[in-house]
C-alpha cells in the first residue's frame, strides 16, 4: 500500500477537534485510567493514547469549508511520556490562503483523595500564535497540571481552504493507541483519490451514502455524499528500527488527492493528470527536458573528440561519465530539475543533483548513445506512487543508458564507479522519460554491486603482545563508503586517526592506502598492529579473535516486524585471523565452529576454528544475498544475526603447557 505526499500534513497525536457527538464522548474519564500504571500491551510505552476520534469534511460555505474536527485522550504513564503534554500544531498558509484553528478545549484529570479533579486550559491566555515561515504558522501550548498518572483530553476544530488534499491521517505514531478512529464525509462533486498505506489490519472499514449533505451557496442544489468510517483497534507505537528506509512508507494511515470537481452545471475540472501526460511536460519543461538538449549541444564538440576512435557502446559511455564526473562539483542540494542554466553550471563547474545529471544525459546522447533520464526518490525520502503521478514525490535524477544490459549512472561523486548508483538511490522504482513519450515506464532500482569487505589479521604473540598486519579490502558499495569517509576527513592521515581514536587497547601504525583514486578497483588498507597482553605469563589467556569489526548488539531487537529490512545491497563479510602463539601454551579451549543457512538461499553465516601445533586459524564468512527480506523472513534474519554476536563474543582460552 502507498501513500500519496500531502502538502499540508497532521500527525494525529498533535491534532485537537471540535467537540461533536461523535466518537467518544469528553470528560468521561474514569477512576480506573487515572490508577493505570503501565499499559499492558507495551509495558515499555511512556504514555498511551487511550482514544482518538476525527471527523473531516466540507462544509457548505465559506472559504476555509474543508473541516477536521478532532479529539484525542491521552494517560501519561511516565516522567518522559511527561513530553506529549507539548502541543505544537502547523497551520499551512499560503498567500492570503491560511488554516485556521476553532474551539480549542483542553482538560486534564488527576485524582486527589480518591476524587477525580480536573483541570482547564485557558485558550486565551495559555494557546500561542508563532510564524514559522513564509508557508506555516504553528499553534502551541502545554496542558496544566499534568503529572505522571494523569489523563488529558484535547479538541479543537481545523478549518482550511486547500481542497486539494482531504484531510490526511495516520492511524500510527510512536505512541501505542487503544483506538483511532477516522471519519471521512466527500461530496460526490469532489472525486479523490484514496491512499492506504501500512500493514495493520482495518477493525472497522464501513461506507454509506448521506442524503442531500451537501448544498454550497444559495442552496438551490444538492448533492450526496459517500461517508467513510475507519478504525484500528490496538495500534502498536511505530518503533523506527535499523535498515529500514523512510518510515513514511510504512506507518498505517490514509491519504488523499483531488482527482476533480463535478460542478452543478456539468462542468468537470480534472487535477490529477496522467502519466502521459506528465511524461509529456517533463520532456519540454524549460528545466528538465530542454536543458537536456542544451547541453547535449554544450557538450557534442568536447564529447566527439573523446569517442572518435571508440567503437564499443560501453566504453563510450564510460569515456563520457568519467568526463562529466571529473568536470562538475555536487554542491550538496538534491533535485530533478536544474537550478540554473546548463551554460552557467558548466562554466562554474557546479550544481545540484539535476544540473549535472542532466548534463551527463545530454552528453551521452552527444556521443550517439540512448541515454534517458529516470527520475526517482531517495531512500529518506519515501517511496513514489506509481498509480497517478505525484511530481513533489521525486527529488532526483540519474542517466539510463538502454542497450543489450542497461546501466544507470550518477556523475555527482568523484568517486562512484561506472554503473553503481549511490546508495541513496536504491530505494525501489524509477519513472524513466523518455523521449518518445510511449514509452516512458517505470523500472527496476537495483544494486549493480554489493558491499564487499575482507579483513586479514595475521598475528603473532610474542613477549607481552599480539603483534602483526591488517588489512582490510573493501568492494563495492563498502569500498565507496570508505573512500567517502576518507574525504570527508580531510586527509587520509587523519582518517586513520579518527580509525585510532576508536580503539583502547589496541594500536595501529603504518596506516597505507592503495586505489584510492581509482574506484574501479577494490580499496586496500594495510596497518601495523599492536594489543598488549597484561596477563602474559599467567597460566590461562583469554582471546576474543574478533579484535576489529565486531557485531556487539543485535540490529533486530522488536520480537514482531511488520515492514521489509532493507540492506540497500547484498553483503558479503569475511574476517580471517592466523594467530602464532609460543609453544610453552596450548589451546585449552576454542571457538565452537558453527553455521547457520536462511531460507530460500536468503544468506548465512560460517564460524570455523581449527589450531595445529601453535597456530590459530579463525574464518568468519557472513554473506547475506538480497538487499531486501520480507518480514516473513524477519525471523530467520534475527536469529541469524543472534548466532552471530553469540560467536563473535566468544573467547578463546589459552593455558601454559
Amino acid at each position: 500500500m502507498r501513500v500519496i505526499l500531502v502538502i499540508f500534513f497532521l500527525t494525529p497525536f498533535i491534532l485537537a477537534g471540535a467537540q461533536n457527538n461523535n466518537g467518544f464522548p469528553l470528560g468521561n474519564v474514569t477512576v480506573e485510567q487515572l490508577q493505570m500504571k503501565v499499559y499492558p500491551k507495551d509495558t515499555s510505552a511512556n504514555a498511551v493514547l487511550l482514544d482518538e476520534f476525527g471527523e473531516a469534511y466540507i462544509d457548505n460555505g465559506g472559504d476555509n469549508n474543508l473541516i477536521l474536527e478532532y479529539k484525542a485522550k491521552f494517560k501519561i504513564l511516565s516522567k518522559t511520556g511527561l513530553e506529549e503534554a507539548n502541543f505544537r500544531i502547523p497551520l499551512y498558509k499560503n498567500g492570503s490562503r491560511k488554516q485556521f484553528i476553532q474551539k480549542i478545549t483542553a482538560t486534564t484529570y488527576n485524582l486527589s483523595n480518591n476524587s477525580i479533579v480536573a483541570t482547564k486550559l485557558n485558550p486565551k491566555e495559555d494557546v500561542f500564535t508563532t510564524e514559522v515561515s513564509e508557508h506555516w504558522n504553528e499553534i502551541s501550548f502545554t496542558l496544566p497540571a499534568v503529572v505522571v498518572g494523569s489523563v488529558f483530553e484535547v479538541s479543537y476544530k481545523l478549518e482550511s481552504p486547500f481542497l486539494f488534499n482531504f484531510w490526511p491521517w495516520k492511524f500510527q505514531s510512536h505512541l501505542p493507541k487503544v483506538r483511532s478512529e477516522y471519519w471521512a464525509k466527500i461530496p460526490g462533486n469532489y472525486v479523490y483519490n484514496i491512499a492506504f498505506k501500512g500493514f495493520l489490519q482495518l477493525s472497522l472499514n464501513q461506507s454509506s451514502i448521506v442524503k442531500d449533505c451537501f448544498t454550497p451557496g444559495d442552496g438551490r442544489y444538492k448533492a450526496e455524499c459517500a461517508l467513510y468510517k475507519y478504525m484500528i483497534k490496538d495500534v502498536p507505537a511505530f518503533i523506527e528500527e535499523d535498515f529500514m528506509t523512510a518510515k513514511s512508507n510504512f506507518i498505517s494511515s490514509i491519504d488523499y488527492e483531488l482527482s476533480e470537481i463535478r460542478f452543478f452545471d456539468g462542468r468537470v475540472e480534472k487535477y490529477t493528470k496522467t502519466w502521459k501526460d506528465v511524461d509529456s511536460e517533463l520532456i519540454n519543461d524549460e528545466t528538465f527536458g530542454k536543458q537536456i538538449k542544451k547541453a547535449r549541444n554544450l557538450h557534442e564538440k568536447k564529447v566527439l573528440a573523446l569517442v572518435s576512435t571508440i567503437t564499443d557502446a560501453s566504453q563510450k559511455a564510460k569515456v563520457v561519465y568519467e568526463y562529466i564526473r571529473n568536470w562538475y562539483r555536487w554542491n550538496g542540494d538534491y533535485g530533478k530539475y536544474t537550478s540554473q542554466d546548463v551554460r552557467n553550471s558548466f562554466e562554474k563547474q557546479e550544481g545540484n543533483i539535476g544540473d549535472i545529471n542532466l548534463a551527463l544525459i545530454g552528453a551521452l546522447q552527444a556521443a550517439g548513445l540512448n541515454a534517458d533520464p529516470v527520475i526517482l526518490a531517495t531512500r529518506d525520502f519515501g517511496l513514489p506512487h506509481q498509480l497517478f503521478p505525484i511530481i513533489s514525490e521525486f527529488n532526483y535524477v540519474v542517466a539510463r543508458i538502454e542497450n543489450s544490459d542497461p546501466v544507470m549512472l550518477d556523475a555527482t561523486e568523484v568517486l562512484l564507479p561506472y554503473g553503481m548508483l549511490p546508495e541513496r538511490c536504491l530505494n525501489g522504482k524509477g519513472r524513466l522519460i523518455s523521449k518518445v513519450v510511449e514509452e516512458s515506464r517505470w523500472v527496476d532500482i537495483r544494486p549493480s554491486q554489493k558491499k564487499i569487505k575482507k579483513i586479514l589479521l595475521d598475528l603473532t604473540l610474542e613477549n607481552d603482545a599480539f603483534k602483526g598486519l591488517l588489512t582490510i579490502t573493501s568492494s563495492g558499495y563498502e569500498a565507496f563508503e570508505k573512500r567517502t569517509k576518507i574525504i570527508d576527513a580531510g586527509s587520509e592521515q587523519a582518517y586513520f586517526q579518527r580509525i585510532q581514536s576508536t580503539f583502547h587497547e589496541i594500536v595501529l601504525s603504518d596506516y597505507k592506502v592503495d586505489n584510492f583514486k581509482d574506484p574501479d578497483q577494490p580499496l586496500v588498507e594495510t596497518f601495523g598492529f599492536e594489543m598488549k597482553v597484561d596477563q602474559m605469563g599467567a597460566k590461562k589467556l583469554y582471546l576474543n579473535p574478533f579484535l576489529i569489526d565486531r557485531w556487539q548488539n543485535n540490529p533486530f531487537r522488536s520480537n514482531q516486524r511488520f515492514y521489509p529490512v532493507d540492506f540497500g545491497a547484498p553483503v558479503e563479510s569475511t574476517f580471517h585471523l592466523t594467530l602464532n602463539f609460543p609453544p610453552q601454551y596450548f589451546i585449552e579451549e576454542n571457538l565452537e565452529n558453527s553455521a547457520y543457512t536462511l531460507p530460500g538461499n536468503g544468506g548465512r553465516f560460517l564460524l570455523n576454528a581449527t589450531s595445529l601445533e601453535n597456530k590459530l586459524s579463525v574464518t568468519s564468512i557472513i554473506t547475506l544475498n538480497k538487499m531486501v527480506y520480507t518480514s516473513n523472513e524477519y525471523y530467520s534474519l534475527k536469529e541469524l544475526f543472534n548466532r552471530i554476536i553469540e560467536s563473535q563474543n566468544s573467547q578463546i582460552v589459552f593455558s601454559q603447557k
